[in-house]
């Protein structure tokens, strides 16, 4: 069942991200999830960097944790392809 809420977090994560980031129509339904859920896993480190938690569970917290990993693996991803 954890697994199952991951998953659903990093949709929810990286659909917003997504959506922040305006590559929601060049991106579809697994990269949303796979933006959300790697970017959970970055900004979960980026966090615990700062001596915050990561991301603690399926709750708002961990959705703007989420998020937030999301828009910068975005941003890293729009950075190498322009070189």
């Amino acid at each position: 069942m954890d697994l199952i809420l991951f998953i659903l977090l990093g949709l929810i994560a990286g659909w917003l991200a997504s959506i922040i980031m305006r590559t929601s129509s060049s991106q579809g339904f697994l990269m949303d999830i796979i933006l959300g859920v790697v970017g959970a896993i970055i900004g979960g480190f980026i966090m615990s960097f700062f001596g915050r938690p990561g991301v603690t569970g399926f709750d708002l917290y961990s959705i703007i944790v989420a998020v937030f990993g999301a828009v910068i693996l975005i941003w890293i991803g729009r950075r190498l392809s322009l070189r």
